[in-house]
């Protein structure tokens, strides 16, 4: 009987163990720094889900295609990654990423519709969604208003047009102190094509047309800002994180830059700083401004599927305090939860409206390598911008024609 007993207690035993299964590891690929998004919710996510674990690993975002596209083909690929807005389109293309449409049709969290057109139209491709939004961003004017007031600019009246950014950048710029005019970034990533496309298209051009009189006339004011050192020569190889670093120390008066910038401005900017709209080429003209953020997607091979989608879920229902916390404008009809810097908010939101997609096309990395190999062609005078622009259109059309 004795040993029935102990038979009986080790199979319960057993059976107690199985039950109790090891928590499901998913492995997550993100732009991030431990200091933002995915690390600082990665505690939040765990304790609501003890039976989900993230295993988290930062990947560079000028390397992120190129890794991810590695590690799809090696069978290495996470459960979990970002990936920047336009890059969707090349891996949904070639079925690397889980079609979330059957998901979302089943959520009480996500709620399709609720997405803004721009950042849903993102993660669309051929009629199926791949991508839930982090947030979105686009970018607009920084300035330091304690230096408009020293230089007698009126900081409640920022520059509305390209002449009047041109004068303040002369005005503002003082080389006996390190302090450039205007700092942003045209550096040969996607980063300087993220920059360049709004003034292209208040100037009547898109990424896929870019040879135009307003092409030219972008790469022509850009150079006469570097030409004069009212930007800092380091703009052709400073990322927009780097450039408005130089902002924050009080290296530059000016600053083209996105509201994921806002939690370490708080922290290092040591004067009062505001924003407003892009300026546009003269007054009356269109508006434009770049649509910007990635999105969290799934990896078509992933052995986590459902407990993918769930970390998803999590992190769309954070969107109230995407502005607060990250410095994301949400990309979703929801409420921000009280805004800080609120009146920088409103110039983000309003941005917004103006914010354009960058393609989106299954060969995008393409179209934006001919985009920012231009500009780095004539701001270092390789070429003129009209050259420049003139062999970038013939990649584009290379790739749009295939």
């Amino acid at each position: 009987m004795k040993r029935v007993m102990k038979w009986i207690a080790a199979a319960s035993l057993f059976i107690s163990g199985a039950a109790q299964a090891e928590p499901v590891t998913l492995d997550i690929w993100t732009i991030d720094r431990p200091d933002q998004y995915m690390y600082l919710l990665k505690d939040e996510f765990e304790q609501s889900h003890p039976d989900i674990k993230l295993n988290i690993k930062t990947v560079q975002f000028r390397d992120m295609v190129n890794d991810l596209a590695r590690a799809t083909a090696t069978g290495e690929s996470p459960d979990v990654t970002y990936i920047d807005n336009p890059e969707v389109a090349l891996f949904a293309s070639r079925g690397l990423l889980l079609d979330l449409s059957p998901m979302l049709a089943e959520s009480k969290v996500i709620k399709k519709d609720d997405i803004f057109p721009g950042p849903l139209s993102s993660v669309t491709w051929d009629g199926k969604i791949y991508g839930i939004p982090r947030g979105a961003n686009t970018i607009a004017l920084y300035y330091n208003a304690d230096m408009f007031k020293a230089k007698g600019l009126d900081p409640d009246n920022p520059p509305k047009t390209w002449d009047e950014l041109y004068a303040a950048a002369k005005k503002l710029n003082d080389p006996a102190k390190n302090i450039y005019g205007l700092a942003f970034s045209a550096v040969a990533t996607e980063e300087g094509t993220f920059q360049f496309l709004p003034w292209l298209q208040m100037a009547g051009g898109d990424y896929n047309k870019v040879d135009t009189e307003g092409g030219i006339k972008v790469l022509d004011f850009w150079g006469k800002l570097l030409d004069e050192k009212l930007a800092s020569p380091d703009t052709l190889i400073r990322s927009q994180f780097d450039s408005t670093g130089t902002f924050n120390a009080g290296n530059a008066a000016m600053a083209i830059s996105g509201p994921w910038e806002l939690p370490r401005m708080g922290r290092e900017a040591k004067f009062d700083y505001r924003a407003a709209l892009l300026p546009i080429p003269q007054e009356g003209a269109t508006r434009a401004s770049a649509l910007g953020e990635g999105d969290n997607v799934i990896l078509a091979k992933s052995e986590h599927p459902k407990e993918a989608f769930i970390l998803l879920e999590f992190l769309y229902s954070k969107m109230p305090d995407v502005w607060n916390r990250f410095g994301f404008v949400p990309a979703a009809n929801v409420k921000s939860n009280d805004p800080k810097t609120p009146a920088i908010y409103a110039v983000f939101e309003e941005s917004m409206k103006y914010a354009r997609n960058r393609g989106p096309h299954p060969e995008w990395p393409k179209i934006s390598k001919a985009i920012y190999t231009a500009i780095q062609s004539s701001l270092t005078h390789q070429s003129d911008a009209k050259t420049a622009l003139g062999t970038a259109q013939k990649q584009i059309d290379a790739v749009l024609n295939k």
